[in-house]
């Protein structure tokens, strides 16, 4: 257990393969000695990678996070069939003839810009409060029937050795890359899995051993100021003529070594605040 003087941190640790996102983060609990901590993009159990952790009065940032693109290094096997879309269910394997590197390339660009994708039934997403993977085991089908949308910034190959793909995407949050590995397997007349999926980063967060991050410099509104810090450090009431920038927003202050967020509107209010920069 590591001695830790501020229970504030903020980090991206590197999630093994074939252990839960949770199960990860209760091993970090007992190294750092440290109840209050969460995770911000949960990975699936197959998969490894970065995954952003904070604990203490950082847990509360998540949402201010700038966390995006998010760039995974995933393999595709194509003619495997697995009702999860991964290795961990894999129940049949197809002939799938070899493909040109060229079509390959070509289905690949393909997918570049906005679009709906249909998110797995295995999958931490929502429905009516409840996540899919719980509901959604006894289902007939791999996918959920609402589309969600989505962006792929970027696209390519890494190495093609049949049945085996190998490329590198960027894409917008709440992106499912099984799903795409799925499209792209289907667009090749094949059907398909993924066997590997690497988160390689999320955003400018990247793996780089646990090193502390200052939240401060990764949360994405914009930084203001206010004459009277004393006002921030007791939480009392805002004056829109004692800040820099007086339009309407989401800004962050910083007033002696803590962190507020405040959105200025009709009202000037706290989103967080008082949170120790340690």
């Amino acid at each position: 257990m590591q001695n830790v003087e501020c229970e504030n941190l903020l980090f991206v640790a590197n999630k093994p393969m074939f252990i839960s996102s949770n199960k990860f983060l209760n091993q970090l609990k007992k190294k750092y000695g440290i109840k209050k901590m969460g995770f911000s993009g949960t990975l699936d159990p197959f998969a490894k990678g970065a995954l952003i952790i904070a604990s203490g009065q950082y847990t509360k940032l998540f949402r201010f996070l700038k966390k995006t693109p998010k760039t995974y290094i995933a393999t595709l096997m194509l003619g495997a069939y697995s009702p999860t879309l991964d290795i961990e269910k894999i129940e049949k394997i197809e002939n799938c003839e070899k493909k040109d590197i060229e079509e390959i390339n070509n289905v690949l660009n393909s997918f570049l810009g906005k679009q709906t994708q249909l998110p797995p039934v295995y999958s931490a997403k929502k429905i009516n409060g409840i996540r899919a993977y719980k509901t959604g085991k006894e289902a007939n089908n791999e996918f959920l029937n609402k589309k969600i949308e989505i962006e792929i910034f970027d696209i390519k190959l890494i190495n093609y050795s049949h049945p085996f793909i190998t490329f590198e995407a960027s894409v917008s949050e709440g992106t499912f890359i099984r799903t795409l590995g799925y499209d792209i397997a289907i667009k090749l007349g094949c059907i398909g899995a993924l066997t590997y999926l690497e988160r390689v980063k999320e955003g400018e967060f990247k793996y780089e051993c646990e090193k502390k991050l200052n939240p401060y410099d990764y949360i994405w509104p914009q930084e203001n100021s206010y004459e009277n810090t004393e006002d921030l450090l007791l939480g009392r009431k805002l004056d829109i003529n004692n800040f820099a920038i007086k339009k309407e927003g989401i800004y962050k202050l910083k007033a002696d070594n803590f962190l507020s967020i405040v959105e200025i509107g009709k009202e000037i209010k706290y989103l967080v605040n008082r949170i120790k920069i340690c």
